[in-house]
């Protein structure tokens, strides 16, 4: 959560005009500490401080040990003398890492122009998701509840016409809200701010603007632009009179194209039982699946990760004869390498499945497998599957899943080879 500037004017019934407001920051509340706690929910409600002594910093806290002043960054020594009683948590970066590249998946299942700003924090364009998955709103509804029924957590999100004011919205939502800002109402929303909450206002930059009386986003806003150019340099003024009266044409920039689809999932309870581990497997595989023919991509390399109760993970990957999209096949794929991993008789923390070497499906030449060729019954598995993304976008991404795991069939796949120890 950040701890700039808020208005306590600023409130959450500016109505609901969308029009326009396309524009959503996703912030996970509390990302360190809330991972935590989703793994030890016996420590809800209590101060709990995420940090080690090796560094001797907080590197976050909940929002019961921010209320005695604990924040991030704040020596362990000092954030222990305000709250004593807070219980320390060593950080576990790999599982952080974990959880934010399964939220981070869950965004780019609504659209594919998610640009990522930190391990927590993200924005997104959706207005070419509107029509298929419904108003920024309902949008900013369903990412909050698949973040907090996949792991445990949960999330803030702003929407606004702008990538500045959805960053502020977010922050004003906290915890665990939505805040939309009308197009119309975006220059009375900023002028009850400080303008130390305009973007790019740190403590230097907030003094320089006091000499000058400039104290709130309505003074910068009827200023004019010399005199604020004045304070802080010619481009800086320019740029900060500009976000004072919420003009930023800055688009939602993904930055790089995806180079593989994944989704992973912790355990709540370490598993043993491997018809388990593979039901998961088969899940994960048709949520991968599902995001490539999202994408119009297909993928030519399949790979699993397992993480053991000990915390030793390993990865396996296979390449396949044919690239494809077929959650079936690539379910096999990642059965058939799972089956090759030797944890010595240890229980399955973690499992993932990742879908790589991808290709615009247009583009790819796509032979039939064995199983298409010679099916009896000439069922068509990706027609069917197909036809579960559209049962989805209807009813939500749990109306349907896969059916079971098909290791009682002894099915095995037909369009891998080429096997690659990736540990």
């Amino acid at each position: 959560m950040s701890r700039g500037p808020r208005s306590s004017a600023a409130r959450r019934d500016w109505g609901r005009d969308e029009d326009g407001c396309t524009i959503l920051h996703v912030d996970m509340d509390a990302f360190f500490a809330s991972v935590e706690l989703a793994r030890r929910p016996h420590l809800r409600g209590l101060p709990v401080i995420v940090g080690g002594a090796q560094r001797g910093v907080v590197l976050a806290a909940t929002y019961e040990a921010r209320a005695f002043g604990v924040h991030a960054a704040m020596p362990m020594t000092q954030a222990l003398r305000l709250a004593p009683q807070a219980v320390v948590v060593p950080p576990d970066h790999q599982a952080y890492h974990d959880v934010s590249e399964g939220v981070m998946a869950i965004l780019r299942d609504v659209t594919a122009l998610v640009e990522q700003v930190s391990v927590d924090e993200a924005f997104l364009d959706v207005a070419g998701a509107r029509r298929r998955v419904g108003s920024p709103t309902m949008i900013a509804e369903l990412i909050r509840r698949q973040v907090r029924e996949r792991y445990g957590i949960t999330c803030s999100v702003g929407i606004a016409a702008t990538k500045f004011v959805a960053k502020l919205a977010s922050g004003h939502a906290k915890p665990d809200g939505v805040l939309l800002i009308p197009r119309s109402a975006t220059v009375d929303f900023l002028r009850v701010l400080p303008v130390g909450a305009l973007w790019g206002v740190g403590e230097r930059t907030e003094a320089a603007l006091g000499r000058w009386g400039i104290i709130t986003v309505a003074q910068l806003a009827d200023s004019d632009v010399g005199t604020v150019q004045r304070a802080v340099g010619k481009v800086a003024g320019a740029h900060l009179h500009d976000l004072a009266w919420g003009r930023d044409p800055r688009p939602v920039h993904p930055g790089r194209e995806e180079k593989s689809i994944g989704a992973e999932e912790t355990f709540g309870v370490d598993v043993a039982d491997a018809a388990v581990v593979q039901a998961k497997v088969l899940q994960l595989a048709d949520r991968c699946a599902a995001r490539l023919r999202s994408h119009g991509l297909v993928a030519g390399t399949v790979a699993v990760k397992v993480r053991a109760s000990d915390f030793r993970t390993l990865t396996r990957a296979r390449t396949l004869v044919t690239p494809t999209d077929v959650g079936r096949e690539i379910y096999l794929a990642a059965r058939e390498l799972l089956a090759g991993v030797d944890l010595g008789g240890l229980p399955v923390r973690l499992v993932g499945v990742r879908a790589e070497g991808l290709a615009v499906a247009s583009q790819a030449v796509r032979q039939p497998t064995l199983e298409e060729a010679t099916a009896d019954d000439g069922a068509d598995r990706r027609a069917a599957e197909l036809a579960m993304d559209e049962v989805r976008r209807k009813f939500g991404s749990t109306a349907i899943r896969p059916g079971s795991a098909p290791a009682a069939r002894g099915e095995r796949s037909t369009t891998t080879f080429v096997p690659a120890d990736l540990s």
